[in-house]
């Protein structure tokens, strides 16, 4: 049952003056609670049937003015908590403090979120937000979810259920990081209220964010490059290519590496803008990277034209088109990487970033000073470099430890 709200002139209490307080009726669940509207009026001044002050009242513009701004503010109240399916008594309502919070549901939210970062290409973002939001679709068979929704039970019910479904402790961790951005963004838009935030009480910074180490030696490098797969498919062998030239030139990730044009190629260089962070890059390019690249661009000496047979300047025009085109043949160099680990005799989840790893590992290990590596590898900070570098192994430890005495 909702609300009904009226401004009355109380009769019960008479101030020294003769007049009688004006007051704020509350009725809900057949529970009455006033509050102070902070004037008075005299009952000659007041119409008790409409509860408005007469004609005649002193100041009654001002009066009328006031009754009309404090109605219209908790109405506005029951409406929104009424939108939200949340509970209130009489007394809440006097207590709380209009938000003037939108009635607009967290997936209509999301999707806001999700359009502004297609409009600005911003297209990583974008996904990342749809793969959230898809992840609550499935838990929440809710239909008309509200912020308000979302405490510290319903975060605890998500959590439980995205284990229940195999969900790793990474992407666990990216799913409740995704969604607290989005409810803080929702309160900074009043789409939701600060006082229902869920994430004092609960912690993101509990879930094990750390991941398995993904470099491998020179070694297996090596039986990478050395492996035949003249038998195999020509994605498969691409896919060699691009694991190798990225090993070679800096740890580029793949996304650069569709990117680079012939342009890019500046006296024997690569020079190119890191897409992530927007820091210039220039890498040296050794004779095997040169033989990659000239495997793959010697028909085409069109400044424009992309090395890679991966985008097409012609077609992939638009920021959305060379995105899609870029996570498709993604998820086609992965999986071939491995039938290529198969094939090479190497155990490890190989993957485009796996020679990134690689790269940054083996000039750690080669004595190259993390700063150096953090600048080649076009990273932010030094921070984000040490997590791609490989622990000293224990038996390098083991080792280390004979020397104490």
């Amino acid at each position: 049952m909702n609300a009904t709200v009226k401004i009355i002139c109380f009769k019960s209490k008479t101030l020294k003056n003769g007049e009688h307080p004006l007051m704020i009726r509350v009725c809900k669940d057949r529970k009455v609670k006033y509050q102070s509207l902070g004037i008075s009026i005299h009952p000659d001044n007041w119409d008790f049937q409409k509860n408005r002050p007469l004609l005649k009242c002193p100041n009654r513009e001002l009066i009328l003015k006031i009754i009309l701004d404090k109605e219209a503010e908790f109405l506005t109240k029951i409406l929104e908590l009424t939108a939200m399916r949340k509970e209130y008594t009489a007394a809440t309502l006097l207590a709380s403090k209009t938000n003037k919070i939108k009635a607009i549901t967290v997936a209509e939210f999301y999707n806001e979120l999700i359009k502004n970062f297609q409009k600005t290409d911003r297209l990583g973002n974008a996904r990342a937000y749809k793969c959230s939001l898809h992840s609550i679709i499935n838990f929440c068979t809710k239909k008309d979810l509200f912020f308000s929704d979302i405490d510290n039970i319903w975060l605890k019910k998500y959590e439980q259920w995205l284990r229940n479904n195999k969900c790793t402790e990474v992407s666990i961790s990216l799913y409740f990081r995704t969604l607290r951005s989005v409810y803080n963004n929702a309160i900074a838009e009043k789409c939701a209220s600060k006082s229902d935030y869920p994430f004092d009480e609960f912690k993101i910074s509990k879930f094990d964010t750390s991941t398995q180490k993904r470099a491998i030696s020179k070694e297996a490098i090596k039986k990478i490059m050395d492996v035949d797969l003249s038998k195999e498919k020509f994605y498969v062998q691409f896919s060699r290519d691009v694991f190798i030239f990225s090993y070679l030139c800096g740890g580029i990730n793949f996304i650069d590496i569709a990117s680079l044009k012939n342009s890019n190629l500046i006296d024997n260089k690569l020079a190119y803008i890191r897409k992530k962070t927007k820091k210039k890059i220039n890498t040296p390019l050794s004779s095997e990277a040169l033989q990659i690249i000239q495997k793959y661009s010697a028909n085409n000496t069109d400044s424009n034209a992309y090395i890679f047979p991966i985008l097409d300047y012609k077609i992939h025009k638009t920021e959305q088109q060379k995105d899609n085109r870029i996570h498709k043949i993604a998820g086609i160099v992965n999986p071939s990487l491995k039938i290529i680990a198969k094939l090479a005799g190497i155990k490890t989840n190989l993957t485009t970033y796996v020679a990134r790893h690689s790269f940054a590992t083996v000039l750690k290990n080669s004595g190259v000073s993390v700063a150096l590596i953090s600048e080649t590898l076009g990273h932010s900070n030094i921070t984000t470099t040490q997590i791609y570098l490989d622990s000293f192994e224990s038996e390098q430890i083991s080792e280390a430890f004979k020397n104490l005495l």
